[in-house]
């Protein structure tokens, strides 16, 4: 049974050979993305097709692997924005994705990241290494004591959160589906323009849907704090770019981080260090002294990698053997 790999790298193929040890399945690994330029390159005899997160499976796309015999779209993250269910469903094409790779690694980088725009490491390294040692510029603040609003409290959300009670931190919490055990443990539940008016730190953990598209916007934006600290290691497309651009030129936003950014298909995971970048946001933003840019690298421990090879390659072995696995990891049987 051959499955093939779209938007791979060499991590990719190191751990999916090893974890297919156990099945014996034919991987074909390609490294461009999955999209019309690309999609009748699949050939027949291949029943499963693996994506990630900047793949284009569109009606066209579908269309032609239902077309070649494709029977299962593994999804080998966790969301599913970038794959049109309705005509996968109208083919009787099952899909499965990771729901959960170890959300601490997502949950640790979002500490990381903003414990790094707090106290100034990545500019103290840098300024160190050139015998400068002033202290001048590094100035940061205490998260001890500091409110910080989590929107999204799934199981990177929680992780997240519990790293920041650590802290000793006020946690103030949205979600459309509260969660009892961390209401147990003081998290307190509130209407999202609250939890935005009442929070220094805000730390995105929701998946990208229609309804939640630019939840981050200029008028949201107005409804945060003054000088708030923002983190998306979510999606891209939940920050309008554009309007988070002007909070920071205001001083609205006194620091940014993301991990993901809402075009970053032809931008990340590619080294473009002898490219000239045409993208102007995503050049307006590095240029802000004030904001961290990391390249979807949040999921990238050797934990997360080898729960997402073995997570995926057991549901699609349930699937085509005709039975579901236990772990909520299809979407469509």
């Amino acid at each position: 049974m051959k499955i093939a790999f779209f938007s791979t790298k060499p991590y990719d193929k190191t751990f999916f050979n090893k974890y297919n040890e156990t099945y014996g399945f034919e991987l074909e690994f390609w490294e461009t993305h999955l999209g019309p330029h690309i999609v009748n390159a699949i050939t027949e005899g291949t029943e499963v097709v693996c994506v990630f997160v900047n793949d284009k499976l569109t009606e066209e796309v579908i269309d032609i692997m239902a077309a070649k015999g494709v029977k299962v779209i593994a999804l080998r993250c966790a969301g599913f924005n970038n794959v049109q269910l309705e005509t996968a469903k109208k083919h009787g094409i099952r899909i499965c994705r990771v729901p959960a790779y170890s959300p601490e690694a997502v949950a640790e980088h979002a500490v990381a990241m903003l414990l790094t725009l707090n106290r100034k490491t990545h500019k103290a390294y840098n300024r160190v290494r050139e015998q400068n040692f002033s202290l001048n510029g590094l100035l940061g603040f205490n998260l001890h004591g500091r409110t910080v609003g989590i929107i999204g409290t799934g199981k990177i959300g929680k992780a997240f959160i519990k790293i920041m009670l650590g802290f000793g931190c006020k946690i103030l919490a949205y979600d459309i589906f509260e969660d009892d055990s961390l209401t147990a443990i003081g998290v307190q539940y509130l209407p999202f323009d609250e939890v935005l008016a009442h929070s220094d730190i805000l730390s995105l953990h929701c998946p990208l849907t229609i309804e939640n598209h630019y939840l981050i916007n200029e008028s949201t934006i107005a409804n945060m704090k003054k000088g708030v600290t923002l983190i998306n290691t979510s999606r891209g497309g939940l920050i309008k770019t554009h309007d988070v651009i002007q909070a920071l030129k205001s001083g609205h936003i006194a620091y940014l981080g993301i991990d993901v950014y809402e075009q970053e298909e032809k931008l990340f995971f590619k080294d473009l260090s002898g490219s000239i970048i045409e993208n102007d946001e995503i050049q307006r933003l590095m240029s802000f002294s004030n904001v961290l840019v990391t390249g979807h690298q949040a999921f990238f421990t050797e934990e997360a990698l080898s729960q997402i090879a073995s997570i995926t390659l057991n549901s699609v072995d349930h699937l085509i053997r005709g039975t579901v696995p236990e772990d909520q990891s299809v979407l469509l049987a």
